[in-house]
């Protein structure tokens, strides 16, 4: 595409909100006018409609005195607010698809379930589709209808959200859950995952995974890399010696 094709795109069709909020905004640049931005380049409004707009949707973020923070720079705030603002401004024209990664993170728990909230209701009002990039596997219990669970920059397990937490086939997977506490089991144990991550710039040729794996055998130590292989409809995982399980 050309920039004003994506120009047309980004913002109205593609809305983002990235991990690092304050890197995200332009610290030159007052918060209402920021917002008021994605308004004004998408639609006829008037400056003066896109200032009341913008106010409207950093108060339906929960950010009190919204219209003095538009007067304001994102440096002087703190950094739950301006993953706020970037809230607003990525769901303000309701787009059809939302890449948000981790938008609850630095957040209080009220908030958190607030802004889950928006989302189920910006999903099922408007159809949008959500990839959500998280750590919280109680967002993504609450969010995902599927989930791909990724290691070193690969997709290791890929299915419904249902089976990935009943059924984790892939160590990696199996590990992430074991490290999360659960209220119906207190007295189980946390597992840490041993070792260490490997260097993105240097990944083997043989699953990355390998030096951790509690699972590993000679074809993990001799192979490529596995690719991912379906052990049930909807459910693939990239390892060799990945569980089976019957869903009934």
């Amino acid at each position: 595409m050309s920039t004003s094709q994506l120009r047309e795109v980004l913002g109205k069709d593609i809305g983002v909100v990235f991990q690092d909020p304050q890197a995200s905004l332009n610290p030159t640049i007052r918060i209402g006018v920021q917002v008021e931005e994605v308004l004004l380049a998408h639609t006829r409004v008037s400056k003066r409609e896109a200032r009341e707009w913008a106010e409207e949707l950093l108060t339906s973020m929960a950010i009190p005195d919204a219209r003095r923070i538009m007067d304001q720079y994102s440096f002087q705030l703190s950094g739950g607010m301006c993953q706020r603002v970037m809230m607003a401004m990525a769901l303000a024209l309701e787009p059809k698809i939302l890449i948000a990664d981790e938008p609850t993170s630095n957040l209080d728990t009220t908030l958190q379930a607030s802004i889950l909230s928006q989302l189920e209701q910006l999903k099922k009002e408007h159809g949008t589709a959500i990839l959500l990039i998280t750590h919280d596997m109680g967002v993504v219990a609450r969010m995902a209808d599927t989930v791909a669970v990724m290691y070193a920059g690969s997709v290791v397990e890929y299915g419904e959200v249902g089976d990935i937490f009943r059924h984790p086939s892939h160590p990696y997977t199996s590990a992430i859950l074991h490290a999360v506490p659960r209220l119906d089991d207190p007295e189980r144990s946390l597992e840490m995952l041993r070792g260490r991550p490997p260097d993105p710039m240097d990944l083997p040729e043989e699953c990355p995974y390998l030096p951790r794996c509690p699972r590993a055998t000679n074809i993990c130590r001799i192979s490529p890399r596995p690719a991912l292989r379906p052990i049930q409809e909807e459910h693939t995982v990239a390892c060799f010696n990945a569980l089976p399980y019957d869903r009934e």
